[in-house]
């Protein structure tokens, strides 16, 4: 049966073709990124200069800016709060989708949750800003910086949501029912058996959540008003005005930033599994 099932399933990486493909997906999604780390150690003044000289002053100018300091601040903080919102939002969603007994609408609620991946950010974006439109309009409330985290934590809530999912279901549910025979009521059951092992899935999606926040771009240019420059708002802004390596060292920055919360995701996503 093993010989047979060897046959009906053969090893893709020996395929012809298969290496080309693979190295030229991995070069088109990784080579620009590796020219913006190397020419942020050129000497040259100039963005689009040819190679002039190794140097990493560039990294000096950049951690003297204190507009840079100020815009990364910014998305510490917006990126912290909307990773708790949409986290502990994403908890109860899963927890409501997967626990339990079957219930009408089920399916319905799986979709919406997981709807706006699939939906154009441009399309979250604008409805996010006339929502708040509408809401300061009526209400005659300005929600300042509280705009971007609820708009952040709204588009950050499914990013969240699907490793906390996967890690209940792949929790033996007799756990639950061991401690309910042993008269744990529902809360101490959920504190003291559920909460511990679903721990790796809620750390997963608050990593994830947190650098699809620090990284956002269009929703964040939308939403934020005078004084809310985010760090990719503060390189967006610098592109249209003076080009020079700085700003290849500010990206290489944003880039082991987002690396580094995406290898901690990786990290714990694997730990759950074992």
């Amino acid at each position: 049966m093993a010989d047979v099932a060897a046959i009906r399933s053969p090893d893709i990486k020996k395929q012809s073709g298969f290496a080309f493909i693979a190295g030229s997906c991995i070069a088109v999604l990784y080579l620009p990124m590796l020219v913006v780390i190397a020419y942020s150690f050129n000497s040259a003044n100039n963005l689009g200069a040819k190679w002039h000289g190794f140097t990493s002053n560039w990294y000096n100018v950049v951690l003297a800016n204190t507009e840079f300091y100020d815009s990364t601040i910014l998305s510490l903080i917006v990126a912290a709060a909307a990773t708790l919102i949409s986290t502990v939002l994403a908890t109860a969603a899963a927890l409501g989708t997967t626990r339990g007994r079957p219930w009408r609408g089920q399916g319905s609620a799986y979709l919406a949750i997981t709807t706006p991946l699939v939906v154009p950010e441009i399309v979250t974006g604008i409805s996010l800003l006339s929502l708040f439109a509408f809401l300061s309009t009526v209400t005659g409330i300005d929600l300042g910086i509280w705009k971007l985290i609820l708009a952040h934590s709204a588009f950050c809530i499914p990013f969240a949501y699907l490793p906390i999912r996967a890690r209940l279901e792949g929790m033996d549910t007799t756990l639950d029912n061991a401690a309910a025979d042993l008269y744990a009521t529902p809360w101490k059951t959920f504190r003291y058996v559920t909460m511990p092992l679903l721990v790796p899935g809620i750390s997963s999606g608050a990593a994830l959540a947190f650098i699809v926040s620090f990284d956002d771009f269009t929703i964040t240019q939308l939403i934020a008003g005078p004084g809310e420059t985010t760090l990719p708002l503060y390189i967006w802004g610098r592109i249209r005005r003076t080009l020079t390596p700085e700003l290849n060292a500010m990206c290489t920055l944003l880039l082991l930033i987002s690396l580094a919360f995406i290898v901690l995701s990786f990290i714990l996503s694997h730990r759950r599994r074992a």
